[in-house]
């Protein structure tokens, strides 16, 4: 199940406007260039901004998500007939062949369920060529991001061309380690509509990943920080391992 903001109409038109700012995904594009890719699989894909970005790069990506506002919102754009789009999840892919897959921003930790998580990972392999990727990243829950997810610290208006003012929060609703849940509201000034959109975010530590990580065939390349947010995620670079070529498993422990 997609959360609203993502599968609703409305939010999903307005979601770019909202969170404008995806430097985050500079890296992405730095690791897809070192690691020369050229047939990109994009899980949670959202309004696909980072396909996009790849697809203009002369990249081949499929964008995958479950919500069917945001696949529409991504097919709407200039340049998206470069990219394959499917309305669905990691699970259930038919056949590829890519060089890397990705999962940016919260898509990891937005798999809650530990059966689908491992199947996550495990269809990212399938789609995965012998001795391509998988990056993702997810947030270190030492420390502890979730109390700053307050009305004071992320109350702001938006003004957005077509719509009109918007009013956005977040608020916390519950800590169960490790599950966080808190809830988006929105207030489209146009008309009063009040919508919100719960979510809720796993937090595995770095061990766990890994574990996870190498039960489902892969070898742990690299963890490093995220360089827009260095000491509060890891960024893990793991890959589906060329059976024809003697390997061994290394971890960059910065």
């Amino acid at each position: 199940m997609a959360d609203d903001c993502f599968g609703h109409p409305r939010l999903a038109a307005v979601y770019d406007q909202l969170d404008p700012d995806r430097s985050d995904l500079d890296a992405y594009l730095r690791r897809a260039q070192e690691l020369r890719a050229r047939q990109v699989l994009d899980i949670g894909c959202g309004t696909g901004v980072f396909a996009l970005l790849l697809a203009g790069r002369r990249v081949d990506v499929v964008g995958v998500d479950p919500a069917q506002a945001s696949v529409d919102v991504a097919r709407a754009k200039p340049g998206s007939a470069r990219v394959r789009w499917i309305c669905g999840d990691a699970t259930a892919l038919p056949p590829l062949r890519v060089d890397l897959a990705t999962m940016t921003a919260n898509v990891a930790q937005e798999i809650v369920d530990p059966d689908t998580w491992q199947k996550t990972l495990q269809g990212a392999h399938d789609a995965l060529r012998p001795g391509g990727h998988l990056v993702f990243e997810t947030r270190d829950p030492a420390r502890r991001a979730w109390e700053a997810w307050t009305r004071e610290h992320s109350y702001r208006v938006t003004q957005i061309p077509g719509t009109g003012s918007v009013e956005s929060w977040v608020q916390l609703i519950d800590v169960s380690r490790p599950l966080v849940s808190f809830r988006w509201t929105y207030i489209f000034a146009a008309d009063g509509q009040v919508l919100t959109s719960d979510s809720t975010l796993r937090f595995r530590e770095r061990d766990e990943v890994e574990t996870d990580l190498v039960a489902r065939g892969y070898v742990v390349r690299d963890v490093r920080d995220a360089p827009d947010r260095p000491g509060r995620e890891f960024v893990f670079l793991a890959q589906r391992p060329d059976l024809g070529v003697q390997d061994t498993q290394t971890v960059d422990e910065s």
